[in-house]
């Protein structure tokens, strides 16, 4: 549960999603200064560890997709971000539309939501969002 909620951020009452993303920043930071090979390998690994580890955390909750777990969009934030400049333009803009995307959920987002289940539903429409994110950013900002 430490690692599904944040270091238990996903307990704060209001906006868990949120802090849950401020809370990837370091570790997309960290990512930033790595090789890229490695880059794609620990994120790659994040992704599996954090569909584990949400899947758990889920049974341990008794509830679907409880907003308590926050894991999700650390991933889905490594994701928005991979690849790009950690500056203040692209971190910006990267944190707003990936949040919009994983709160509104557009088309394909909300398709994988609904048609995977547990702990890969949880991380893998974070990770869409994320991926969707990166497209946006890559188009808008280079």
């Amino acid at each position: 549960m430490f690692l599904a909620t944040g270091c238990f951020i996903g307990n704060i009452p209001f906006a868990p999603g949120t802090f849950g993303t401020i809370l990837g920043l370091p570790l997309c930071f960290l990512l930033s200064r790595t090789d890229f090979s490695i880059t794609v390998l620990l994120t790659a690994i994040f992704i599996v560890f954090a569909v584990l580890i949400a899947h758990d955390a889920e049974k341990i909750l008794k509830k679907n997709d409880p907003g308590r777990i926050v894991i999700d969009e650390i991933a889905g934030l490594m994701v928005a971000l991979f690849g790009l400049p950690f500056n203040a333009i692209y971190v910006s803009a990267g944190f707003v539309i990936f949040r919009l995307l994983d709160i509104l959920k557009p088309f394909p987002i909300r398709l994988i939501e609904r048609k995977l289940s547990g702990g890969t539903a949880i991380v893998m429409d974070d990770v869409a969002a994320g991926i969707c994110t990166n497209l946006v950013l890559r188009i808008l900002l280079l």
